[in-house]
């Protein structure tokens, strides 16, 4: 049995996947493009908001009112791999990487 201890660094170890992605209606077309260091933790949280009525995106929110959850996919834009530098600002690298995927996709259905 492993300790408390070792659990915790174990689970510091871990990389999840981090990047740009989009959370797309299938209904209309509009997307929401997001970026996250753990975007499947990102994109939980945005169901949870949504299934819980108070998604900061009232536009996002009454689509998904009106249309249901099985209207909506998830799919990765762009992935981000970790490098092994110190002082890394991955969140301004991951800005910079969403701005560079909205301009290349032209998307006229962007959730604001």
């Amino acid at each position: 049995m492993r300790t408390r201890k070792e659990l915790k660094e174990a689970y510091k170890q871990v990389k999840f996947p981090m990047g740009v992605f989009q959370i797309r209606n299938i209904k209309n077309n509009k997307v929401l493009i997001d970026h996250s260091i753990d975007m499947d933790s990102k994109w939980n949280r945005h169901k949870m908001e949504l299934k819980f009525g108070n998604h900061r995106n009232r536009s996002f929110q009454k689509d998904w009112n009106e249309y249901g959850e099985e209207s909506f996919v998830f799919n990765v834009l762009s992935e981000l791999k970790s490098r092994d530098e110190e002082n890394i600002n991955y969140n301004k690298e991951l800005e910079t990487l969403q701005d560079i995927v909205i301009e290349e996709l032209n998307i006229d259905s962007i959730y604001k």
